[in-house]
């Protein structure tokens, strides 16, 4: 039997999902809370501590099944995804609300008025999910009374079309380690996050892209790629931006670059392990 993966599944040897109580052994199982992020952007980690690793993200409205809580840190999983680690509680809240809206631009900004000068104003990103409550002109009420531009809202169930031009929007972010908004992230986080925007489900890692996602081509064949087929190395993954270039986050330049892919090819010592097509 293929072991579970702990990136996905709620599993310590003293606690772990009730849902798991079949295929795992553990000191006790537990049912876990819903519970949904209040703040913008927080970190889960792999330990619970804040210099741990970090191992993704979470965004404003996503909802955690909360498992346990130890000295200011709650070990869970995110409904998203399915990733499992720890994140600070005190950005967590017991009132779930349902979202309606998600954020479509890289990053913008929530003000306590329907005023683009009044302050404080909180920086939200692409995918964060809202609820909102009415319109007030050009912006949007939020249900915990903030607002927010408008236009740079979309329905839930309202998808982008072309996951490479989401992608294209993040050009120049810096590379940030488990990171998945305009602040900073790594090559799947851009995946990830340009997948999401278009209603495709995605996991979070480039193992887990590189299984879940498109119909495989010819590995050595680059002739014919064409605009949105993903390129997978070992621990790495971009999307070709046109049949040459390469769309990718990437530690060698620190940022979010398009850049020839036979130069990532030469660069990258593991050698490309898949290419995906998902049309």
């Amino acid at each position: 039997m293929k072991p579970l993966d702990r990136r996905l599944n709620a599993w310590r040897p003293d606690l772990a999902d009730a849902r798991l109580r079949s295929q795992v052994e553990a000191g006790r199982f537990a049912e876990g809370r819903l519970m949904q992020l209040s703040e913008p952007l927080v970190g889960l980690h792999r330990e619970p501590c804040a210099d741990a690793r970090q191992v993704t993200q979470a965004l404003m409205g996503e909802r955690v099944r909360v498992f346990d809580v130890v000295e200011g840190w709650a070990w869970g999983q995110l409904e998203t995804d399915g990733y499992v680690g720890y994140l600070a509680v005190h950005a967590l809240s017991s009132d779930t609300i349902e979202p309606t809206h998600r954020i479509t631009v890289p990053s913008t900004w929530t003000y306590p008025e329907p005023d683009l000068k009044s302050q404080p104003a909180v920086q939200v990103t692409m995918n964060a999910a809202l609820t909102i409550a009415g319109v007030d002109g050009r912006f949007s009420r939020l249900a915990d009374g903030r607002f927010v531009f408008t236009a740079h809202l979309k329905p839930l169930a309202e998808f982008e079309t072309d996951f490479t031009a989401v992608a294209e929007m993040f050009l120049h972010a810096p590379y940030y380690w488990g990171g998945k908004s305009i602040r900073g992230l790594d090559c799947s986080g851009l995946v990830q996050l340009a997948m999401q925007a278009c209603g495709v489900t995605c996991g979070r890692d480039s193992d887990m892209q590189e299984g879940e996602l498109g119909q495989p081509l010819r590995i050595n064949d680059h002739d014919g790629l064409r605009r949105g087929d993903l390129v997978f190395w070992n621990g790495h993954v971009g999307i070709m931006r046109d049949a040459a270039t390469l769309l990718h986050a990437n530690g060698h330049h620190m940022l979010t670059v398009a850049e020839p892919l036979r130069e990532a090819i030469t660069r990258i010592p593991s050698g490309i392990t898949a290419i995906k097509r998902l049309q």
